[in-house]
């Protein structure tokens, strides 16, 4: 084996490629002692994993050995190759295939120079660079301007940036499916927050005024929504529940509503949401 080629099996199968294909494609091939094919297929692979070095992982189960991994992935004659990405088969092939033909197979599944340059902005986004990400997503716009990811994560970079004009401007442009997609609705969600924000004072102020008069509940509540607005969601909520529980009733329960409005923003299946669920239902009780 090399390091491009990988040994799998029933107990390593989630880390190596489940886990594994959500940083490159991972492509199984299910094989055995046995099998003429597979021997026929396997120098072919194996010399695509080191000519690509690293673009895509080869992964070696044998089906003898791991039959109960086999069936639950649907392998029903050998040599069986199945890709997956991001933990998902995205495309599979059955028998000895010429080279020609499982080269094409492999370039399939590789990201376009558009989505690798993407990947790379979004590394530098969560990285903290976001001026870096956003020249990447624009060069990645335009070697591919269908890649319908790129115009929403360049929204998510403009938010962070503070430009939230040319954010609202570049979610307008989103069709109207798109529109609907839960991260396009918290991006919107978070664009309405930092509208509201546009004219409000700056963090260093806001924490001032905090200092000073731990009872000031405007200045929590702006500074919950500057957080909010750049996707600092802890602090948010920590704030909101702090102007609960020193007064419920403030501007009509506004940081109660503003926490139930985050919850909605960052679903039921976040941990956050869990635990500032309950620490809520403790305060108001």
């Amino acid at each position: 084996m090399t390091k491009y080629v990988v040994e799998a099996s029933a107990a390593t199968f989630d880390e190596v490629v489940l886990r594994g294909s959500r940083g490159v494609p991972v492509i199984v091939d299910f094989w055995a002692p046995w099998c003429a094919p597979c021997r026929a297929l396997a120098p072919v692979l194996e010399k695509l994993a080191a000519e690509y070095a690293g673009r895509f992982v080869l992964a070696k189960v044998n089906s003898d050995e791991n039959q109960d991994l086999a069936a639950q992935f649907g392998v029903r004659g050998i040599p069986n190759v199945k890709a997956f990405v991001d933990g998902r088969i995205v495309d599979e092939f059955s028998g000895a295939l010429p080279e020609p033909a499982v080269r094409a197979f492999i370039e399939r599944l590789l990201p376009s120079p558009a989505e690798t340059l993407r990947r790379e902005a979004m590394d530098d986004y969560s990285a903290g660079d976001a001026s870096s990400a956003l020249a990447k997503l624009d060069r990645a716009r335009e070697l591919d301007p269908s890649n319908r990811i790129v115009p929403i994560d360049r929204i998510e970079v403009l938010i962070a940036l503070g430009r939230v004009d040319e954010a609202r401007a570049a979610l307008d442009k989103l069709d109207v499916l798109t529109r609907r997609e839960d991260r396009v609705s918290a991006l919107e969600a978070r664009l309405n927050i930092a509208a509201t924000m546009a004219e409000a004072p700056d963090n260093a102020t806001l924490q001032a005024r905090i200092a000073a008069d731990g009872n000031d509940l405007d200045a929590r509540l702006q500074l919950a929504n500057l957080h909010a607005a750049s996707a600092r969601y802890e602090p948010a909520l920590g704030e909101l529940l702090e102007v609960a529980k020193r007064d419920r009733g403030f501007r009509d329960g506004a940081g109660r509503k503003q926490m139930v409005a985050l919850f909605g923003l960052l679903g039921e299946e976040s941990e956050l949401v869990h635990r500032y669920r309950r620490l809520l239902a403790s305060a108001l009780n």
